[in-house]
């Protein structure tokens, strides 16, 4: 019966120290999901390695929105075919596997003015295959807007909390 409770606890705690690796992505950092000066987001996107279980998260007024689009509805800003569609001005999206996942927003004419993201998301596994590479798009003056870092991230404080929850009813249970 120890032996059950050991693996019981062993499994929790690597399910918790799992859960402490995702890492939250505002979109846009301080600015949000906006129409943006030129690159704005692909700018934002490029600086940061997107891993499975990350969570990006959309903010902005009701004068948007945020869809889900294949590369080419992306590619030509065509809002007519969403693969999922976003209202709620506070988005939060699970990114559940690797490869590449296309965002923009739907309002007419935000899309062509630069409102548009892809997220690449790589597998954090070593045993996984890489998404095949893009194309690189023709190098433009990076924006003045451009923010080299700060996104909020649940690394520690969420793992941690969840945790030590975790070890408190194993060691009540075991003891």
């Amino acid at each position: 019966m120890d032996c059950v409770k050991n693996i019981m606890v062993l499994v929790l705690v690597m399910a918790s120290l799992h859960a402490s690796m995702a890492t939250v992505y505002k979109v846009g950092d301080a600015n949000g999901w906006t129409i943006p000066v030129v690159d704005y987001y692909k700018n934002w996107a490029a600086d940061k390695t997107f891993k499975v279980g990350d969570v990006i998260v959309f903010e902005y007024n009701n004068h948007h929105n945020v869809l889900e689009v294949n590369q080419n509805d992306y590619d030509t800003c065509n809002v007519t075919a969403a693969l999922q569609t976003y209202e709620s001005g506070n988005d939060s999206i699970a990114l559940s596997r690797s490869g590449y996942f296309y965002y923009l927003c739907g309002i007419p004419g935000h899309c062509l003015a630069g409102q548009k993201v892809d997220i690449r998301v790589v597998d954090d596994s070593s045993n996984a295959p890489s998404p095949p590479p893009r194309p690189a798009p023709a190098a433009v003056p990076s924006s003045p807007l451009k923010n080299n870092g700060a996104s909020a991230s649940s690394k520690g404080v969420l793992g941690a909390v969840f945790g030590l929850a975790v070890l408190a009813v194993a060691y009540s249970v075991s003891g």
